[in-house]
C-alpha cells in the first residue's frame, strides 16, 4: 500500500513505518524519521526513483518507549530539573525491562538478515520536526560496530539507545530549547536505527563520500552565487566531518569550481580534509585515520583516488601521479570531483529541486555516495532547512579608522546590531600560551550566562566550537547562545583560521538564531584586527587569562551583498 503524499505538516510517518513493519511502539516517530519517510514517498514514481536510494533498513523506536523510560527513571519532572547532569545520568542508567529488550532483540534479527552491518542510532525528537528551528546536532547520534557475540551486540545497541534518550537533557539542547521558549515544554524522543552507509574496505567500514546538501545558500562568497543555487558540503569517509567544524570541501552547485576559502594552493591546503572517520570492524570502535598513514591503502582501494587527493608542498599542488622533488603532504582537496562525477552533481541538483517543490520549503539532506561497484547516491535523512531572514541592504557608516575594532571582506552575514554594551574577546596568544582550552571555553560560557539579553559581541581566534581545540575554543552551543555577533579571527602565525563554509550544524544554529557572523583575516587587505585597542582598552578578565570582557558602546554593520563588515566603537 502506498502512503498518500500530503502537506509535510500533515504527513504521518507513523503510517508509513507501520505499513513497512518498521515501527516499534504506539507513539510518534519524531522529526528525522518523518523526514526520511516523506522523502521516500516523495520520490516514488518520480524520475529520481531509480537514481536515489536510501539506507537498506530503517527501524523506528517510537516516542512511547522514551516516555515509558522516563517514567521508570524515577525523575519527577526532568524537563524542569535545573540539574541536567542528574537527569541525564538517571535516564542513561535506567535499564530496559524485558518487553523492550525483546523488541530490541527483534531489531538485531532484522539487521542480521542484511549481514549484520554497523548501525547508526539517531535521535528523532518531536521538536526536530520544526520548520523554523534547526535543532542541528543538539541530540546524540551513536554508532554501533555490531560485532561480537549476540549479547555483546545487544549491549551496544541498548547503550546507544539509552545514550540518545539521555541526550534530551544535555546542556546545549536545554539552552536551545530555553532560547526559543521551549524549556518548559515536554520533549519526547523517538530513535532511528539504520544500517550505516558504506561498505567494508579491509577492516575499515565507511562510505566513499558523504555530506550534506542544502537547497538554499545563506552565506555567499560571491555575488554570482544566488540563494536558490544550492550547496554541497562533502568529505571522504563517514559524514561526521561534513557537519562538524572540520575541514571539508564546499561546492556551490551552480559554480562548483568556486572555493569560498580562495584559490591559492596555500588557502586550499589550509581548508582541505586530512583525516577521515571510519568504523574499525575488527576492534569494534569508531576511529579517525590520517591520510598520510592510509595513503597507499586508499590508493589501492579507490580507483578515483586521484579525483579526491592532491599533494601539497612548497606552495604548490601536485597530482598524485606526479613525483615532486620537494617534500609534500596529501590532502583531500577534491580537485576534479565536479568534473569526473557529474552524476553526483546533476542528481543532487535534481533532488534538491524536487524536494523543495514537494515540501514547499528549503531542505537540508544528508547523503552518502559510492562510485563503485556502481554510482549510488543515498539519502540518509531529510529535514526542513531552518529559515534565515536577512535585512535589506546594509550601509556601512563612514567612521575614522581608529574607531574600527574588526573589519572583514568575505563570507559575512547580512545585518546590523547597534548600541551593544559588551565585547567578549579571547586573546589568541594567551589562549595558546595558557593552554587550557576547556577552561577557556567554560569561562566564555560563564560570560555568556551573565550577559544573557545583551546580544554581546563574541570574538576570538580560529573556529568557535571546533572539535580540535588547536583550531579554536571548543565551546558548546549553550556557552555562546546569547551573543548577537560572532567574530572569528585569522592569526596565521598561530595557525588560527576561520571556517567559512555554510553547512555545519554550527552555522545552522547561528542562522536560525539570527546570530551575525564576521570572519576577519588579519594582515590581509580589506580586513582589520585592532589588537592595539584590544590590548590597551579597559577590560575585565573572566575566568581564564585569555578571556577579556569590554564594556562600552559598540555597533556591528555587515553588508552580505558587498561582502564587507565592520564592528566599531559607537
Amino acid at each position: 500500500m502506498k502512503i498518500p503524499l500530503m502537506n509535510y505538516g500533515d504527513f504521518r510517518a507513523e503510517d508509513y513505518f507501520r505499513e513497512k513493519k518498521a515501527l516499534i511502539g504506539a507513539g510518534r516517530c519524531g522529526g528525522k524519521a518523518k523526514g526520511i519517510a516523506y522523502a521516500k514517498c516523495a520520490l516514488e514514481g518520480s524520475s529520481l526513483e531509480d537514481i536515489v536510494s536510501f539506507p537498506d533498513l530503517t527501524i523506528v523506536l517510537s516516542t512511547e518507549l522514551f516516555d515509558e523510560h522516563i517514567s521508570r527513571s524515577g525523575l519527577d519532572n526532568p524537563f524542569q530539573d535545573e540539574n541536567w547532569e542528574r537527569a541525564s545520568g538517571a535516564v542513561y542508567e535506567t535499564l530496559f525491562p524485558p518487553p523492550v529488550k525483546f523488541e530490541l532483540e527483534s531489531v538485531l534479527e532484522l539487521f542480521d538478515e542484511l549481514g549484520a552491518p554497523p548501525l547508526a542510532i539517531r535521535s528523532s525528537s518531536l521538536l526536530e520536526d520544526s520548520i523554523s528551528l534547526a535543532f542541528a546536532g543538539k541530540y546524540q547520534t551513536c554508532f554501533s560496530p555490531n560485532i561480537g557475540s549476540r549479547s555483546e551486540r545487544y549491549d551496544m545497541l541498548e547503550k546507544a539507545v539509552r545514550t540518545v534518550f539521555a541526550s534530551v537533557f544535555n546542556p546545549s539542547a536545554r539552552a536551545y530549547r530555553e532560547k526559543h521558549g521551549l524549556l518548559g515544554q515536554k520533549e519526547s524522543m523517538a530513535v532511528i536505527v539504520q544500517s550505516v552507509a558504506g561498505r567494508r574496505h579491509g577492516s575499515c567500514y565507511y562510505p566513499e563520500l558523504a555530506g550534506t546538501l542544502f537547497s538554499r545558500v545563506f552565506r555567499r562568497p560571491n555575488p554570482r552565487i544566488k540563494k536558490e543555487d544550492g550547496l554541497m558540503r562533502i568529505c571522504f569517509g563517514l559524514g561526521t566531518r561534513s557537519v562538524d567544524r572540520c575541514a571539508a570541501r564546499t561546492f556551490y552547485l551552480t559554480n562548483p569550481s568556486l572555493r569560498p576559502e580562495g584559490s591559492l594552493p596555500s588557502q586550499i591546503a589550509e581548508e582541505s580534509q586530512e583525516f577521515f572517520d571510519y568504523i574499525d570492524t575488527e576492534h569494534g570502535v569508531f576511529l579517525t585515520g590520517a591520510l598520510p598513514m592510509f595513503y597507499r591503502f586508499l590508493m589501492k582501494e579507490h580507483k578515483n583516488f586521484g579525483v579526491y587527493v592532491q599533494l601539497y608542498g612548497d606552495d604548490f599542488l601536485y597530482s598524485t601521479m606526479a613525483d615532486p622533488e620537494v617534500p609534500t603532504r596529501p590532502i583531500f582537496s577534491f580537485p576534479e570531483l565536479h568534473i569526473r562525477e557529474r552524476a553526483l552533481f546533476d542528481s543532487s541538483k535534481a533532488l534538491l529541486k524536487h524536494m523543495e517543490e514537494t515540501t514547499g520549503f528549503p531542505v537540508d539532506i544528508e547523503f552518502s555516495y559510492e562510485t563503485a561497484p556502481k554510482k549510488k547516491l543515498s539519502v540518509i535523512q531529510m529535514r526542513p532547512l531552518a529559515a534565515y531572514e536577512e535585512l535589506g541592504k546594509i550601509e556601512l557608516p563612514e567612521v575614522p579608522n581608529e574607531k574600527i575594532i574588526f573589519k572583514g571582506d568575505r563570507m559575512v552575514s547580512n545585518g546590523m546590531l547597534e548600541n551593544v554594551t559588551h565585547i567578549v574577546y579571547v586573546d589568541p596568544s594567551l589562549y595558546k600560551n595558557n593552554w587550557d582550552p576547556s577552561g577557556a571555553a567554560r569561562a566564555v560560557g560563564e560570560a555568556n550566562k551573565r550577559l544573557a539579553g545583551t546580544k554581546y559581541i563574541l570574538a576570538g581566534p580560529g573556529r568557535w566550537g571546533s572539535r580540535n581545540p588547536a583550531l579554536g575554543a571548543p565551546v558548546r552551543y549553550d556557552e555562546i547562545c546569547n551573543c548577537g555577533v560572532l567574530v572569528e579571527i585569522s592569526v596565521p602565525e598561530l595557525n588560527f583560521s576561520p571556517e567559512l563554509s555554510f553547512g555545519t550544524h554550527f552555522f545552522l544554529d547561528m542562522d536560525s538564531d539570527g546570530i551575525l557572523y564576521l570572519p576577519v583575516f588579519s594582515k590581509q587587505g580589506g580586513n582589520k584586527y585592532n589588537k592595539e585597542w584590544l590590548d590597551t582598552a579597559s577590560h575585565a578578565t573572566g575566568g581564564h587569562p585569555a578571556v577579556r570582557i569590554y564594556e562600552g558602546n559598540f555597533s556591528a554593520y555587515l553588508d552580505g551583498e558587498d561582502e564587507s563588515g565592520i564592528i566599531i566603537l559607537s
